[in-house]
């Protein structure tokens, strides 16, 4: 029986935590069933992580059960390599589906290939410990793109990826990845992690990174029905 590899999510997580400045996550009870985090923001105050979705399913029931049951606005999120079940339990739970079809990635960043943009922007990179943020602005200063990379050990977790409008298709998305990628791996990292959204995933396949599995998210408890 296939599942995904619990360490893994643990490996991402932890570096997604330190990419947003978030407190460690902390088991839930039954320990190992998941991983809570305080997020700390409207509509999102606390997130709730699925370690062992797959390969004991009744451990996401006691989750989505508990997210349910939650007096703060929380998201569970799963990885996972069987996402019909998945969407099962939380309709069974009467969960709020926020994402069904993002994917978690991986890579060997000693081999990311390099891309500058097209157009002439300017490349900032700034370092404050494990964390690295890469942006890069027109000649005028204003915005174009930017990105962020955690590490941990020898992995590197990416983290809030973006191109703003009016500067797609120049090569910036490749660009980013590629300042982070060289960054991560001067620090001593080795794996990159992330969350692809669904626009993301085109990019980071083309750039070699893998999907090892689907990530569906939650919100509970649901906001009651008007009416």
């Amino acid at each position: 029986m296939t599942t995904i590899d619990s360490a893994l999510i643990r490996r991402w997580l932890n570096g997604w935590s330190v990419a947003r400045s978030l407190p460690e996550a902390e088991p839930v009870e039954p320990a190992g069933d998941g991983l809570r985090s305080e997020y700390g923001q409207p509509g999102r105050e606390v997130e709730v992580f699925a370690l062992r979705a797959d390969e004991e399913p009744d451990s996401l029931v006691r989750l989505a059960a508990a997210v349910a049951a939650a007096t703060r606005t929380t998201w569970l999120t799963v990885p996972t390599l069987r996402p019909e079940t998945v969407e099962e339990v939380f309709g069974a739970a009467r969960l709020e589906v926020l994402q069904r079809s993002e994917w978690l990635m991986t890579t060997d960043l000693t081999g990311h290939p390099q891309h500058a943009p097209a157009a002439p922007y300017e490349r900032e990179l700034r370092t404050d410990g494990p964390v690295t943020v890469v942006t890069f602005r027109t000649p005028s200063g204003e915005l174009a793109a930017n990105g962020t990379i955690a590490v941990a050990g020898t992995d590197a977790t990416a983290d809030r990826i973006e191109t703003y409008a009016g500067h797609q298709r120049r090569g910036l998305g490749s660009a980013v990845m590629s300042a982070l990628a060289e960054a991560a791996v001067a620090q001593g990292a080795r794996t990159g992690l992330l969350i692809a959204s669904q626009e993301g995933q085109r990019l980071y396949s083309s750039l070699g990174w893998r999907r090892a599995a689907d990530v569906l998210v939650a919100r509970g408890p649901a906001a009651p029905a008007q009416g």
